[in-house]
């Protein structure tokens, strides 16, 4: 089963989380990774098994290239994909909408009704609300560089394991 991960980043801390689900999974099974921005959306027809990431910016908004080619997203076919998610936000700048950006994509996928895994404990984190949020999860890993940047080698290593048998499987 081909896998890949498709990521957007603003700042570099999109892309370092990426780099490290690739490395911790990686290998024969994870076979690509892409930075939207260089890529046609509509290469995630290819693949049956997704990562998807992005950061959140301002009031829950999209990382910018994930909003260029959120159009096109929306248009490709998830009912027999199994997809994860993974986001970075600042749950202390904006509490109301931390991680908003997965919580936008998954309602995309969710709604095609692709087999959505790597659900993730809203424990440890001090947000208000989000979007991403269900109940006391958030449906992929959620990243906080910018106040919990201690956490994230943690968090990726036991999310990587919570997943590969579902992602990679």
């Amino acid at each position: 089963m081909k896998t890949a991960i498709f990521y957007g980043s603003s700042t570099g801390n999109t892309e370092s989380a990426a780099k490290m689900i690739f490395k911790k999974l990686g290998g024969e099974e994870v076979l690509d990774i892409f930075d939207i921005v260089s890529v046609k959306v509509e290469k995630m027809s290819e693949y049956e098994k997704l990562i998807l990431g992005t950061s959140t910016w301002g009031d829950g908004d999209l990382q910018d290239d994930w909003d260029s080619a959120f159009e096109k997203f929306k248009s490709i076919d998830f009912s027999k994909k199994t997809v994860a998610f993974f986001g970075l936000g600042d749950q202390e700048e904006y509490p109301d909408e931390f991680v908003g950006g997965i919580g936008t994509l998954y309602e995309v996928v969710n709604s095609q009704g692709a087999k959505v895994v790597g659900k993730w404990p809203v424990d440890g984190y001090y947000h208000d609300s989000s979007k991403a949020q269900d109940g006391d999860y958030f449906v992929g890993l959620a990243l906080d560089d910018d106040n919990q940047s201690d956490m994230t080698d943690g968090r990726i290593e036991s999310w990587c394991e919570q997943i590969r048998s579902e992602i990679l499987g």
